[in-house]
């Protein structure tokens, strides 16, 4: 069993010291969440080739007139994402993951930028590649994404580090809409890791070659460990970031602290990316508590 996984205890050790720090402190919470949603959704549409920066994410968002031209078809999948993103912090804790939600959030997400296939699975001869990948079978969408929920409910014992991998990995090989997989694949993510009452997660644009490397690695082998290392990783970058804050203090840059301490900064960073040191990255910035003593 997983769980007696190293990486599976350490996220298990975080996610009782990031509870026990988050009592009384819901309004703090939600401003961290609510500051994750233009970074998340520039990561996301960024990996799907969007031009938009972070900054411009956010001010569309805001709704903040752009130095430049945007395309209506941007605008809308920044805007629509975000409400997705939001709406699941609520869903996940109201109900499970099954394929109504799924057509929900699709709908959420497409509904101004293809309302043809808005909402509904792929049906026909709608077939789609995704580089050297051929999707299944439309006629196959629905009894696979099936079986795909039967197994993240039944293999609890597999741990969730490998279950949410899986779960994205078997989703975005079904591709069972016509457009949107990526964003609502990861999506998922985050519904199953809230629904079973871990922090949300976001994969990183910096971090898409690995990821594609995952998505490669489960097409041509069936095996999910790259997609377990980034979902790990991404775990504890989460859960350091929110005890962090929930826990009071200076937070600095990774730089500053290689500075003050004197110690290699280099050496911090590759710490970092590794996650064994309680460094999050924010805004495309390694930050750590300033009394971290290491």
């Amino acid at each position: 069993m997983e769980y007696t996984d190293s990486a599976l205890t350490e996220i298990h050790q975080l996610r009782t010291h990031f509870y026990q720090l988050a009592l009384g402190k819901d309004s703090l919470l939600r401003l961290m969440a609510e500051a994750e949603v233009p970074e998340q959704v520039y990561d996301s549409n960024a990996i799907e080739n969007s031009t938009l920066s972070l900054d411009e994410t956010e001010k569309i968002l805001r709704k903040i007139d752009l130095d430049r031209f945007i395309s209506e078809r941007e605008m809308f999948e920044a805007r629509n994402l975000a409400r997705v993103v939001e709406y699941i912090h609520t869903k996940a804790i109201e109900s499970e993951l099954d394929l109504d939600v799924m057509l929900v959030l699709h709908k959420m997400l497409i509904s101004n930028i293809r309302d043809d296939i808005a909402g509904r699975f792929r049906t026909d001869n709608e077939w789609v590649r995704v580089g050297n990948h051929i999707a299944p079978d439309p006629k196959e969408v629905v009894p696979r994404l099936g079986k795909m929920l039967a197994d993240l409910r039944g293999q609890i014992g597999a741990g969730i580090i490998r279950r949410v991998a899986r779960l994205h990995l078997t989703f975005e090989n079904i591709h069972p809409f016509v457009d949107g997989n990526g964003r609502i694949g990861r999506v998922l993510n985050n519904f199953v890791l809230i629904r079973e009452g871990y922090v949300p997660i976001n994969i990183k644009f910096i971090d898409r070659d690995k990821y594609y490397d995952a998505l490669r690695e489960f097409d041509t082998k069936q095996t999910t460990k790259l997609m377990e290392k980034i979902v790990e990783l991404a775990l504890k970058n989460s859960y350091h970031k929110r005890i962090t804050y929930l826990a009071g203090g200076e937070i600095i840059r990774l730089v500053d602290y290689a500075k003050k301490y004197r110690q290699s900064h280099s050496n911090l960073i590759n710490k970092a990316h590794r996650q064994t040191i309680p460094a999050f990255l924010e805004r495309g910035v390694w930050k750590i508590a300033d009394s971290y003593r290491g």
